[in-house]
């Protein structure tokens, strides 16, 4: 079982420490365990309770007839009201969080898809997941959150991903259209970010070539004659070191010198590093974004 302080909590929530020691004085709404010293600290079934009363509140609900609700009380009023097409995006993120802790599969798949239908699978992806996966970036922290969790919620939305990709009508490789070679470095894996950029360009009219995960920079020389790419992107989520990530940058430069090199990802985002000219480095995905609507207006 894991251990929280107040002020994981209130990351984890989206609610404010003192509104939760308010809740909890006043109505009682967790029951924390106290340290030696006096400091609050509260457990998984603590966090689980809390998301559902965000949810809850979120919706409108008065604290004081929420916080009587037993714990079965509130997962049912939960779920009762998960088709209101009010519900913030917040609320839509704590539920999926409260389904991925339970290790829920079906209510994650049922969730994910209903956001799908009502925002549009790109915003889905924006304002919900996106805002998710930074919450369990904060429950990796605090070790609230197992590998398990993380392969379940990973697996799930690339098959969201490749099924919104799979769906888009084929972009013919025409003189007129750009082209997009995307690629993760050699022993990079983490393939989410680059799934949702070769969607993005799909579904505004871009040619991509997929190459996907562990891909060796030697074997790209071949890919890049064959295929004559405008742009490379790649994404730098664990690899290479931090240390060489400014070396890989000349290293693809060389491969392709007149073409632009798209970096993305958690390891491009240091001070001072130096990159080649030709290099861009948008910081979010809505960056990105924007950098290929541009680019489709300039073709």
């Amino acid at each position: 079982m894991s251990c929280y302080s107040i002020s994981e909590l209130e990351q984890l929530s989206g609610i404010k420490a003192h509104t939760i020691r308010m809740w909890e004085q006043r109505y009682g709404v967790l029951r924390p365990v106290r340290s030696a010293t006096n400091i609050r600290k509260y457990c998984d079934d603590d966090l689980r309770r809390l998301l559902n009363v965000a949810t809850l509140c979120g919706r409108g609900q008065r604290i004081s007839q929420v916080a009587s609700l037993s714990d079965e009380e509130l997962t049912a009023s939960v779920r009762a009201g998960c088709h209101s097409a009010n519900c913030d995006y917040n609320e839509q993120v704590n539920m999926l969080l409260t389904a991925l802790l339970a290790f829920d599969e079906p209510r994650l798949h049922y969730l994910l898809s209903k956001k799908t239908k009502r925002l549009g699978f790109e915003a889905m992806m924006l304002h919900v997941v996106h805002p998710l996966l930074q919450r369990i970036g904060t429950l990796w922290l605090t070790r609230a959150i197992s590998s398990a969790h993380e392969h379940l919620l990973l697996h799930l939305l690339r098959q969201k991903v490749l099924a919104a990709t799979e769906a888009l009508p084929a972009v013919p490789a025409t003189a007129d259209t750009r082209r997009w070679l995307l690629f993760l470095p050699a022993l990079e894996m983490h393939e989410l970010a680059l799934l949702l950029m070769n969607y993005v360009l799909r579904a505004r009219g871009q040619h991509t070539l997929y190459l996907g995960q562990n891909m060796p920079t030697a074997e790209l020389t071949e890919v890049c004659e064959a295929y004559g790419p405008d742009v490379l992107v790649t994404v730098l989520t664990s690899q290479p070191e931090r240390a060489r990530v400014a070396a890989l940058a000349q290293e693809l430069t060389a491969l392709c010198p007149d073409k632009q090199l798209v970096l993305y990802g958690p390891l491009t985002r240091q001070e001072g590093l130096q990159l080649p000219d030709n290099c861009t480095v948008p910081l979010t995905m809505v960056d990105f974004i924007g950098l290929v609507e541009k680019s489709a207006v300039e073709v």
